[in-house]
C-alpha cells in the first residue's frame, strides 16, 4: 500500500507549482514523523539523573516482572538498554495494577511516567541510577513465552536459537555483534570515500566458471537448459570497471560459494571488494594498510604500526603456514634441512631417512607429564597430520633428557637446545619426515602449544602482509597446474620468462593480509595484457575455444585500452568476528546458515513444486 506521503505528493504535484508542493510535502513529512515519534519520547538506554522529574514515554519489551506484593518492578528493554519501572501497589490505580500483573515476558508495552532517582542504584546498567514511576501502561502486543530466556546467559542451544533467530537477535550479546558490524562498514565507507573510491554494484546473476570453488547455479526460465551462477566474487566485473576508466572502485558485496562449512565459512558471505588503476603492488599495500589502521583506530581504538612483510617462502619455512599467527614467536628450527644437520650419523633410522627434522621450543612446558606427551604424540599421528611419531627433549636443571637418549648424547642434545634457544623449564618438540609434510604438521602443533601456553590472546592483534606467493600449484592427480589465487593474477615481471621453462618457480604479484593466523584479505596485481592472459590460460590447460567461451568478454575488453590495475578483497565477516573476539563468523551475520548450509528459521533450502520445475525446464 502506498504511504500517505505518496498520495499527498501525487496530488500536490498535479495542483501546485514545484516550490509550493515541495514545501507542503516537507511540512506533512515532519508532522507525520512527529506523530510517529510520540509513541515514545526516550529510549530505554537514555535516561539519567539529569532527567529527574521529567515526564517520559518509553516503549519496549518486558525483560521480566518481579512482584513482591507491595512493590512490582518491570525491566523494560529495547535496542538501547534497560530501564526499571517501579510500581508501589498502594499508591497506584487498581486498573494499572491489573494491567501490570497480566504482563508476561516479551510483551510489547508503552509506559508513561515520571523519572525518579532510584533508591537502590546499580552500576550494572547505564540507567541504574533512575527508575520510572508509571501513570499509564498500555499493552501494544502480547507475546507467547519464548522458547529460551532472552538474556546474555541464555538457556537456548545453537539450533533452537537459530530456529528463533529473530528472538536471539533481541539479546544484547548478539545485537552488539551486529552493531559492531555496522561500525566496521561505516568506517570502511568513510575511509574509501575519502580516498576517491566509487561504490558500484555488480551483477548477482553471472556466468559459471569451472575454476575455484563450486558455484551456486540458478536455472533460467527464459533460456531453457541454461543457468546463471551466483558470484564467488565480482572479480571480472571490477576489472572491467578499470577498463571503463572508473580508476578506484569498491563494494561491500555478497558472494557465494558452494563448499563445506566451518566456523569461518558460510555459503553466502560478504567482502570489502576493491580495485585501483595505474598502480603497482606497493600502492595497493600502502592504501589497504591504511584502511586496516583506520578500522583498528575507529572500531577498536587501537593504534597499529606499519605492518611487517614476509614472503610466502619465509612463512612456510618459519611457521608452516601462509597465514602465520605472529602474536608469539616459536619459529621452526631445522635440526636437519635448510643447510643444517645436527642429527645425522647417530644410527637413528627415523632421522637418518628423513628429508627434514624440525623442532619448536614450547617454553615452560618441561613439566609436561608422560600422559600429556602421549596425547600430543597421538594428536600428530592422526589422519589430518599423519606423522609417524613425536620426539621430545626436556631442559631441566641444566640437563637435557629426551625420548631418544639411546642415540644422542647430552652434548648432542645441548646442540639441539642451543639451536632452539631452549633453557631450563622448556620442552623441545621434534617431528621428522618429508619437509613439506612436517612443516604443515608442526605448524598445527605450534598453534596448539601456543593456545595451551596462553600466547594466543584475542585482545592482542598482530597483522602482517604475506607476499610473493607462487603463481601456480601443481596437482599430481590431474597432472596440471592450477592458479594459486585466480587466473587473472599477474606474475612478477622478472619471472615471466619462467612461464615457459619452469612454471612452478614463477612468483605471483599477490599479497595477503593476515591477522592472528587468519587470512583477512588478499589480492593481486592483475594481468592487463591480452597476450599474457592468453599464455596464462594455455598454462592452466584451457583450449583456445574454452578460454574464449568462458572469458572472451574480458580478453576482448583488454583490446580497448586496459590500464595497469590491481586490487584486494577483505573478508568482511572474518574481520568483524576478529574485532569481536570470536572464532565464528556466524555470530556477526543477522540470519546465518547452520553447519549443514540450512536456514532452520525459514526452512531453506526447500523443494519447489512440479509447476515451477516444469517452467524451468527441469522436469
Amino acid at each position: 500500500m502506498a504511504s500517505p506521503i505518496t498520495h499527498y505528493s501525487s496530488y500536490l504535484k498535479l495542483n501546485l507549482n514545484h516550490a509550493e508542493s515541495s514545501e507542503i510535502i516537507s511540512l506533512i513529512s515532519r508532522f507525520l514523523f512527529f506523530i510517529i515519534k510520540m509513541l515514545r519520547t526516550h529510549t530505554c538506554g537514555e535516561l539519567r539523573l539529569q532527567h529527574i522529574n521529567e515526564t517520559t514515554t518509553l516503549c519496549g519489551w518486558v525483560q521480566g516482572v518481579r512482584d513482591k506484593g507491595a512493590l512490582i518492578w518491570i525491566d523494560l528493554r529495547d535496542r538501547y538498554g534497560i530501564t526499571q519501572i517501579t510500581i508501589e501497589v498502594e499508591k497506584t490505580d487498581a486498573a494499572l495494577i491489573e494491567t501490570v500483573r497480566s504482563l508476561g515476558r516479551e510483551y510489547v508495552i508503552q509506559v508513561t511516567g515520571i523519572v525518579a532517582e532510584r533508591y537502590s542504584k546499580t552500576d550494572k546498567i547505564p540507567t541504574g541510577e533512575i527508575e520510572i514511576i508509571p501513570s499509564q501502561i498500555q499493552i501494544l502486543n502480547s507475546a507467547q513465552t519464548p522458547p529460551f530466556t532472552i538474556e546474555d546467559e541464555t538457556d537456548g542451544g545453537d539450533e533452537l536459537r537459530m530456529k528463533y533467530r529473530y528472538l536471539d537477535l533481541r539479546r544484547n550479546e548478539v545485537r552488539s555483534k551486529l552493531q559492531l558490524r555496522h561500525q566496521v562498514a561505516k568506517a570502511t565507507r568513510s575511509f574509501l570515500d575519502s580516498k576517491e573510491f566509487i561504490e558500484v554494484e555488480t551483477p548477482v546473476l553471472i556466468k559459471s566458471t569451472p575454476e575455484g570453488a563450486r558455484d551456486f547455479v540458478v536455472p533460467s526460465r527464459m533460456n531453457e537448459g541454461q543457468f546463471y551462477a551466483l558470484p564467488q566474487s565480482p572479480q571480472t566485473f571490477k576489472q572491467l570497471l578499470m577498463v571503463a576508466g572508473f580508476d578506484r572502485y569498491y563494494q561491500i558485496v555478497k558472494c557465494f560459494r558452494d563448499e563445506d562449512l566451518r566456523a569461518d565459512r558460510q555459503p553466502e558471505f560478504t567482502q570489502i571488494d576493491c580495485e585501483m588503476s595505474f598502480i603497482e603492488q606497493e600502492d595497493i599495500l600502502n592504501m589497504f594498510e591504511g584502511l586496516a589502521k583506520h578500522l583498528f583506530s575507529e572500531v577498536k581504538g587501537i593504534h597499529i604500526d606499519k605492518l611487517p612483510r614476509i614472503t610466502y617462502k619465509e612463512a612456510i619455512e618459519n611457521y608452516g603456514s601462509d597465514k602465520p599467527d605472529t602474536r608469539f614467536d616459536m619459529k621452526f628450527k631445522y635440526l636437519k634441512g635448510n643447510g643444517n644437520d645436527l642429527v645425522g650419523g647417530k644410527n637413528f633410522g627415523v632421522f637418518d631417512s628423513a628429508e627434514g627434522v624440525l623442532a619448536i621450543n614450547a617454553k615452560g612446558c618441561a613439566s609436561y607429564t608422560r600422559k600429556q606427551l602421549d596425547e600430543l604424540t597421538e594428536w600428530v599421528k592422526d589422519s589430518k597430520r599423519g606423522m609417524g611419531g613425536l620426539i621430545y627433549m626436556r631442559c631441566e636443571n641444566g640437563t637435557y633428557k629426551s625420548s631418544v637418549d639411546k642415540f644422542y648424547s647430552p652434548e648432542d642434545l645441548k646442540h639441539w637446545a642451543t639451536l632452539c634457544d631452549a633453557t631450563d623449564g622448556d620442552l623441545v618438540l621434534v617431528l621428522s619426515g618429508k619437509i613439506s609434510k612436517v612443516q604443515k604438521a608442526l605448524g598445527d602443533l605450534r598453534l596448539l602449544m601456543g593456545e595451551r601456553i596462553g600466547l594466543r590472546d584475542k585482545n592482542i592483534f598482530s597483522p602482517l602482509w604475506v607476499i610473493d606467493f607462487p603463481l601456480l600449484e601443481f596437482n599430481e592427480e590431474d597432472g596440471r597446474y592450477y592458479a594459486m589465487h585466480h587466473p587473472f593474477t599477474s606474475p612478477k615481471p622478472e619471472d615471466i620468462a619462467l612461464l615457459e621453462t619452469d612454471p612452478g618457480k614463477v612468483r605471483a604479484n599477490a599479497y595477503d593480509m593476515v591477522i592472528n593466523g587468519v587470512e583477512i584479505g588478499g589480492g593481486s596485481i592483475r594481468i592487463h595484457n591480452k597476450d599474457l592472459q592468453s599464455r596464462m590460460f594455455d598454462l592452466l590447460g584451457f583450449s583456445k575455444e574454452e578460454a574464449q567461451n568462458q572469458f572472451g568478454f574480458l580478453m576482448n575488453a583488454f583490446e580497448f585500452g586496459a590500464p595497469p590495475h590491481g586490487g584486494l578483497a577483505f573478508g568482511f565477516d572474518r574481520l568483524c568476528s576478529m574485532f569481536g573476539g570470536s572464532e565464528s563468523i556466524r555470530d556477526y551475520i543477522a540470519f546465518p546458515k547452520n553447519n549443514s548450509g540450512r536456514d532452520v528459521m525459514i526452512d531453506a533450502p526447500s523443494f519447489i513444486d512440479a509447476k515451477q520445475l516444469k517452467e524451468l525446464g527441469l522436469k
